[in-house]
């Protein structure tokens, strides 16, 4: 395998873990990335930038990270928060008035960042078309009834999230998620990350498709336990539906898909610039000041929801609009805080050591939460911390 990039002195074994799942894990193209207080420490790249193409990997290739996407997200409502232009327990419908109809009175600003709303399905789902509207998915929320109580239990929100959100930015500041991102982070900071792909940048971003490999020993496996399984296979379920708000599931490599802003589940991303987008939020880096205050990253990463998830159907844990370290999505150490993608994709901080990174791939497999390949790469890195 010609792996390409740098480790830094004590990170060989993220090396080893990165070669191990071209061989063993049935990875076709990947980039993971590792910061440690603001520097870069691990840089590699290999495989193909196609999941079906001969065309290698590239410095520099990108790929949609799917659910990854919304820990970048979060950051624009935690950043308006601390700007003072946001109040997290203000009634969402304060700001967006439209969206108190159905008995959503009381659903607060936290309550869409910690899936507690109850609002993870569509009566009415998009088709991909009415998805792309950046005003269809806001209004198709505000025309939703809560399926349970807001506020008394949390369930995953999986396309939902993203409407809630970006509609919250926008009558907040006048711009959609994906260009207050731009503006005030990821352009600024000069990140290879996009949540709605520039025609620019198109050409770096690689092909996408399943992958299969050995069943995975943790989070929500290819084979899992039979009520997952059940609640997968019933069309009725809230865990079909969430997943089902937009039917059919656009595809993926479609350009009109890419250049959209859902901030769920499009956004694009190297390694590098996923990782160093968390290495920013908790500490400074090259030529940036930190971005969040250790009072915004407290929030970030302190317990809003735990214990079974109405949607996923595991336990999960959540701070506000990341997902925290537990069974279903391990991350460094108890601390951390961040988002898996579903099928591969991993980026997260750990404000402790320092630790911020970042994993993306061209082949997406049957996990939702814990992918055998970045958690490979995660305990590498737990390994060369000696933790």
């Amino acid at each position: 395998m010609d792996v390409n990039g740098t480790v830094a002195e004590g990170f060989e074994p993220v090396r080893e873990a990165f070669v191990r799942n071209f061989e063993t894990l049935g990875e076709r193209g990947a980039s993971v990335a590792v910061y440690r207080e603001g520097q870069q420490v691990v840089d590699l790249w290999a495989g193909t930038k196609d999941i079906d193409g001969t065309t290698p990997w590239e410095h520099g290739t990108a790929q949609v990270v799917r659910s990854a996407t919304k820990g970048t997200a979060a950051a624009v409502l935690l950043l308006l928060h601390q700007r003072g232009q946001l109040d997290l327990d203000a009634p969402v419908g304060h700001y967006w008035p439209e969206f108190k109809a159905r008995g959503k009175e009381r659903v607060l600003v936290r309550h869409v960042l910690n899936h507690r709303a109850g609002l993870p399905v569509l009566d009415h789902p998009l088709t991909p078309e009415q998805a792309l509207d950046p005003l269809r998915g806001p209004a198709a929320v505000a025309a939703q009834a809560p399926v349970w109580e807001p506020g008394t239990d949390h369930g995953y929100h999986a396309l939902t999230y993203g409407w809630m959100l970006d509609e919250l930015v926008r009558r907040v500041t006048g711009q959609g998620a994906g260009e207050w991102l731009a503006a005030q982070i990821t352009g600024p900071l000069g990140l290879d990350l996009w949540l709605g792909l520039p025609e620019s940048e198109a050409h770096r971003v690689g092909r996408a498709g399943r992958v299969e490999g050995p069943e995975p020993t943790g989070g929500l496996r290819a084979r899992p336990k039979r009520s997952v399984t059940e609640a997968y296979e019933d069309p009725a379920s809230l865990t079909r539906r969430a997943f089902a708000a937009i039917t059919p599931f656009p595809e993926q490599n479609d350009p009109a898909y890419r250049a959209a802003a859902l901030p769920a589940t499009n956004a694009i991303a190297t390694a590098d610039g996923l990782a160093r987008f968390y290495a920013t939020l908790i500490g400074d880096t090259a030529g940036a000041s930190r971005l969040f205050t250790p009072e915004t990253v407290e929030l970030a990463r302190a317990e809003e929801s735990a214990g079974p998830d109405r949607v996923l159907v595991v336990g999960t844990r959540f701070g506000l609009g990341y997902m925290l370290h537990g069974s279903a999505s391990p991350f460094l150490t108890p601390g951390s805080f961040g988002h898996p993608g579903r099928g591969g994709a991993l980026g997260f901080a750990d404000p402790e050591s320092g630790i911020a990174f970042g994993y993306v791939t061209n082949g997406f497999r049957k996990t939702v939460t814990a992918d055998p390949r970045a958690q490979g790469l995660v305990r590498a890195v737990r390994q060369a911390l000696g933790l």
